[in-house]
């Protein structure tokens, strides 16, 4: 306590003496830490005289803030020169091409779903939707499948435990099998007429190229007291032209059983071979024209419209459905329906759409 400028030259040069980040920590430590010199000299100030406490307390505090500033000012010297040594031997080849930087694309489901939504847009449908967990009479019995029918062996439902708090015929739960079950809860909840498109995940236990254990649909539906087959066949047509963009593509209707439609009909669309592939439109010799079956359609069923409160001898309607899955790879060349959800990047790269640069209709 004799001679703190002393003892401040002795430290400056500690600290100046300090030629790398590590070495002047050791110094601040030595000096500052809690053993530290400076700090054994401020411990000693209780065993001294208020006067000379005063003074000698002044004088260390002065010391303290000095050193702290030699220190600060020492680091920011050796960062300099270690940046400065650094900058020297580092460096950066400016002509070096960018890396390349991925960038994401949009999955075909999704701009084939907007596409869908504009073209029935168009025509004055609404979109409608419900619950990916159905009960057996929302997708089985209100469609016309009553227990025991053979057609309920022809989707292989995921069961689910049963609810005990349901009503008796609503216990039974499962995993839907098909989006009709959205047209039967929106015609219980609203008065016709309707006219309303849905969209969603579907799920049968079942994989193969053609097939997955989830995969996403689309069923229409209009009901009104006016509406005929034709009605039908017009806007069945409309869709696929519109969707596929060919104006004169071949559409024919077979008959066929579904119980939830009467009559019921297959649609199909013409195509014909071209070198290894095939091309959708229509063949310039008959002979050539082949038909490939893309939907399920037909006529509201009665029972179907008794099920949900409607008078069938009032009103009746059209409903067709269509995996999207399906309807994609056919526009858009994809050979195998399993690629779909294997989330391989790779698969996104060639399949995938630019977001800013949607493919089909729905930015028109």
């Amino acid at each position: 306590m004799t001679d703190i400028s002393a003892l401040k030259t002795e430290l400056t040069s500690e600290i100046q003496a300090a030629n790398d980040l590590k070495a002047l920590d050791d110094v601040r430590v030595t000096v500052l830490g809690k053993k530290g010199r400076i700090t054994g000299l401020m411990k000693t100030l209780g065993q001294m005289s208020p006067e000379e406490r005063k003074t000698k307390g002044q004088a260390l505090n002065v010391l303290k803030d000095e050193i702290a500033e030699t220190i600060r000012a020492q680091e920011s010297a050796l960062k300099k020169k270690e940046m400065a040594a650094r900058l020297a031997t580092e460096t950066i080849d400016i002509t070096l091409s960018p890396r390349q930087q991925r960038v994401g694309k949009i999955h075909p489901i999704s701009p084939t779903m907007e596409e869908l939504v504009t073209i029935f847009g168009a025509m004055g449908f609404s979109v409608a939707e419900g619950p990916d967990i159905e009960d057996d009479w929302h997708n089985f019995t209100a469609l016309n499948f009553p227990p025991g029918h053979p057609a309920r062996e022809m989707q292989d439902t995921f069961f689910l435990p049963e609810d005990p708090e349901e009503l008796e015929e609503f216990r039974k739960k499962l995993l839907r099998t098909h989006t009709s079950s959205v047209q039967i809860r929106h015609m219980k909840e609203n008065e016709p007429p309707f006219k309303i498109v849905c969209f969603g995940r579907t799920y049968r236990s079942d994989f193969d190229m053609t097939h997955t254990p989830m995969f996403h649909q689309m069923e229409c539906l209009y009901v009104a007291k006016d509406v005929t087959m034709a009605h039908l066949k017009g806007c069945l047509t409309d869709f696929v032209r519109a969707f596929f963009g060919i104006d004169d593509l071949p559409v024919q209707f077979r008959p066929s059983f579904f119980p939830f439609v009467e009559p019921g009909a297959e649609v199909d669309i013409g195509y014909y071979k071209q070198g290894d592939g095939i091309k959708l439109g229509k063949a310039k010799d008959p002979a050539d024209q082949k038909w490939m079956e893309i939907l399920g359609s037909g006529m509201v069923h009665p029972t179907v419209l008794e099920n949900c409160g409607i008078d069938p001898n009032e009103y009746q309607g059209f409903a067709f459905g269509a995996g999207i899955e399906r309807m994609t790879m056919l526009k858009y060349g994809i050979p195998d329906l399993r690629t779909f959800f294997e989330s391989d990047v790779r698969w996104l790269e060639h399949y995938g759409f630019d977001p800013l640069q949607r493919p089909n209709s729905a930015t028109k």
